[in-house]
């Protein structure tokens, strides 16, 4: 073989390295990505079932207007997606969600006395910032 034909022999073999990393990459970041909207939905759901113990009345076991006292229940508080806790006042609930794909990814974020997540108090750690 010629000197011609081994580099470019060498050049097609670098080319197909780079495409199969780059292609590996992107899957990763999907990953990530799907895992953090998978998430962000469950801290949906979370804050709904949040809000409607607040606006439930006490006799049918709910805070009477206050978010004290609200625990997330076991069928919320974990799954394939993240493991979810928080910390409640009378009239905000913290939520953290620690990702069961890679534990140093996590999402908090606070419901407000109207079931809303505040806006600006949203904190992403690991692969999700």
């Amino acid at each position: 073989m010629g000197q011609q034909q081994l580099l470019l022999i060498l050049l097609g073999v670098i080319l197909v390295g780079a495409a199969i990393v780059l292609a590996l990459s992107l899957m990763s970041a999907q990953s990530v990505q799907s895992n953090k909207d998978a998430i962000i939905n469950d801290l949906n759901q979370i804050a709904a079932h949040a809000y409607q113990y607040r606006i439930s009345a006490s006799s049918l076991a709910g805070g009477a207007g206050k978010y004290t006292g609200y625990h997330i229940p076991s069928a919320l508080a974990s799954n394939e997606n993240a493991s979810y806790a928080c910390s409640v006042a009378p009239d905000e609930v913290s939520i953290t969600a620690t990702s069961a794909n890679n534990p140093a990814n996590m999402i908090t974020g606070k419901i407000d006395g109207n079931g809303h997540f505040i806006a600006n108090a949203w904190t992403f750690t690991g692969d999700f910032q």
